[in-house]
């Protein structure tokens, strides 16, 4: 199999070098906290000594990385190492000025940029449940359709260079919502002295189900936060980059401008490094409910 660079070691770019790995990839990492790179160590993945030598050694490079700044940065790095054509597919969630400017650097150095963030928590990461949502060169996709069935469950070609992070914000506009609304939904029910883990066998035996109720209802459930499996500081992020996006477009997103409401309060309360499921506090706080 081949060798994959993987920049961003964090909580989903160590499930994606880890799955790597497994799938029989030679993975080489870099991260700028010595912590992730310890633990990537520990999955199997060659640690780089910067991003330039990741490029250095492999032809297809992943990032996953938590701010403009950062990508830029790797960007450069890249596109100043001096190494042949890349495939570089940048994974995050960003704005689109952001995204183009990425594969700006990149394509003035002869790469092959590609947008392609995933739909998923860092919970279904570790258990290879992402979809792709690629876009940008078709033939580079499909270079990468390996690389991307060693991490991730399916893959979604949406077109041109951008359209994949255009896909992404729909997604996550309902993950907002449907967080929010899994968090009403649980609070109600407990309020009403039902028991949280039969309220959860019922909805998702239901008709009301989500994958988003599946994963952060259970949370709700024992009032534990953590580990995340998308911080809520990071999550609010991401809100702010769909909020954006919408209001430029002048399309209104009344559910999803109400459900900020309650981000906002949670990180308020000091819950920010906890997962968005921590939002159940803040509806619980206002429900009166006491909490065993």
């Amino acid at each position: 199999m081949a060798t994959v660079g993987m920049i961003g070691l964090g909580i989903m770019g160590g499930a994606m070098a880890r799955n790597l790995v497994a799938a029989g990839f030679t993975v080489i990492g870099f991260d700028v906290s010595a912590e992730a790179c310890t633990r990537a160590r520990g999955d199997g993945v060659t640690i780089a000594a910067n991003v330039a030598e990741a490029a250095r050694s492999a032809p297809h490079v992943l990032t996953s990385l938590p701010s403009p700044k950062a990508v830029l940065a790797v960007a450069r790095e890249i596109a100043d190492a001096g190494v042949p054509q890349r495939i570089v597919a940048e994974t995050s969630t960003l704005a689109l000025a952001d995204k183009e400017a990425f594969a700006e650097i990149l394509r003035a150095d002869g790469h092959v940029p590609l947008d392609c963030p995933l739909s998923g928590t860092g919970a279904q990461a570790q258990t290879r449940d992402l979809v792709v949502f690629a876009s940008g060169d078709a033939a580079a996709i499909a270079a990468l359709d390996p690389v991307f069935a060693g991490f991730s469950r399916k893959v979604q070609v949406l077109g041109a260079f951008g359209d994949g992070t255009k896909m992404k914000f729909v997604a996550n506009l309902l993950v907002a919502i449907n967080n929010v609304a899994s968090a009403e939904a649980m609070v109600l029910g407990m309020k009403a002295g039902l028991d949280p883990s039969q309220i959860i066998e019922c909805v998702t035996t239901g008709a009301a189900n989500s994958r988003i109720f599946e994963l952060r209802a259970p949370m709700m459930a024992k009032d534990a936060y953590l580990p995340a499996t998308m911080k809520l500081d990071i999550w609010k992020k991401d809100m702010a980059v769909i909020g954006a996006f919408a209001a430029g477009l002048d399309c209104p997103v009344p559910l999803f401008s109400a459900s900020n409401t309650y981000y906002d309060a949670a990180i308020a309360n000091g819950r920010g490094p906890e997962d968005a499921a921590a939002v159940c506090t803040v509806l619980a706080d206002m429900a009166g409910l006491t909490r065993r």
